[in-house]
């Protein structure tokens, strides 16, 4: 087992897993994504989105996708954590703690304050795995997303 940055080699296997974790969260159709799109976004001229995976046996198994954020509070970047997912067949082996161990690495390393992420409220497993590392539902806090024809007609 490794974890290392994804490569533009990984990126089929990358919308793969996405599309694994899209039907896991009961909304296959939602991932849209395309190969074009992630190698845009994780090797294009100017990279906004980062990606790590974990590898068994030279096979990737799992995946976090991420992009850095800004506390005006703290005045630094974080991690948000846009996709964590490892294959069914290999949960429980390691993979997510690892994955998730090395964006600590990276906020501790860069000094960011921060390393946050969503999880759907009826995602116990997840939920019960998170906890176990010691991380805390914002409680307090709820997401708002604008998209769709809402946000074309704001952008308009």
């Amino acid at each position: 087992m490794s974890v290392r940055p994804a490569t533009p080699e990984d990126v089929a296997r990358i919308v793969e897993l996405v599309r694994d974790l899209a039907a896991y969260e009961r909304e296959p159709e939602q991932a849209v994504a395309t190969e074009t799109d992630f190698h845009r976004a994780l090797f294009g001229e100017a990279p906004a989105a980062f990606a790590h995976v974990a590898e068994v046996d030279g096979e990737v198994m799992g995946i976090a996708v991420w992009f850095l954020t800004f506390s005006t509070w703290t005045g630094t970047h974080g991690i948000w954590l846009e996709d964590l997912f490892v294959d069914p067949a290999h949960r429980g082996s390691g993979l997510g703690r690892e994955l998730l161990a090395t964006l600590a690495r990276t906020c501790v390393e860069r000094d960011y304050q921060r390393l946050e992420w969503t999880v759907l409220d009826w995602n116990e497993p997840s939920i019960g795995f998170y906890r176990s590392l010691g991380a805390v539902g914002l409680e307090e806090w709820t997401t708002h997303r604008l998209d769709g024809e809402a946000l074309r007609q704001l952008g308009s």
